[in-house]
């Protein structure tokens, strides 16, 4: 099994990796496989609600963003992490995240997982602005024992922020957990539900 894990900072080994890396650690103690993709300062526009990837599972400009859809598509699970910018994710994630997930079904009943890190505030916002891209996929969402963020500047702080890292360590065992429950379940002849093809209802007549 295996999970992928998307850095949203454009630092590469900042605080939001080192958040990132704790899951890993534990995810690996499982004997789940992880990759960390940093989104850097890769330049990553904005949907164009074009529709052409409801029919591809593919972004029509190729960027990184078709990559991490081919990763997730082959991967278990998922975890996104970002820092904080003005209470919530920062730019590029946002853009990726709105093609990454635009008008597909093929992530459906993937466990999901948001983080957020930052220095003072707007974690709690920033996680559930991340949380909506899984909640409308049909994707099971990985919570923790404490709200899935952590503080600090540097990583070397986020390393002392105690909870933090244990709600990050907390996040790997419960992923872990829900994975080798899913993959049980296949085994045993149990199918996850089929995915409805989307009703949407306009109320304008």
């Amino acid at each position: 099994m295996k999970v992928l894990m998307i850095n949203g900072s454009p630092h590469k080994n900042g605080t939001t990796f080192r958040a990132l890396a704790e899951i890993a650690k534990e995810l690996n103690q499982n004997q789940i496989q992880t990759e960390i993709i940093t989104i850097g300062d890769k330049e990553v526009t904005g949907c164009r609600a074009c529709d052409a990837c409801s029919k591809t599972n593919k972004c029509i400009k190729n960027d990184i963003v078709n990559e991490i859809i081919e990763k997730l598509i082959d991967a278990d699970g998922i975890v996104v992490g970002s820092p904080v910018y003005y209470a919530s994710m920062n730019g590029s994630l946002k853009s990726l995240l709105d093609r990454v997930f635009f008008g597909k079904s093929c992530f459906a009943y993937k466990p999901a997982c948001a983080i957020a890190v930052a220095r003072r505030a707007g974690t709690t916002n920033t996680v559930d602005a991340i949380n909506k891209y899984f909640s409308i996929n049909n994707m099971p969402i990985v919570s923790s024992q404490y709200w899935n963020m952590a503080f600090g500047s540097s990583g070397e702080q986020v390393e002392g922020d105690e909870e933090g890292m244990q709600t990050m360590r907390i996040i790997g065992k419960n992923m872990a957990w829900l994975l080798k429950c899913i993959d049980a379940g296949k085994k045993s002849g149990v199918e996850p539900p089929e995915v409805e093809k989307h009703i949407k209802t306009n109320f304008i007549r």
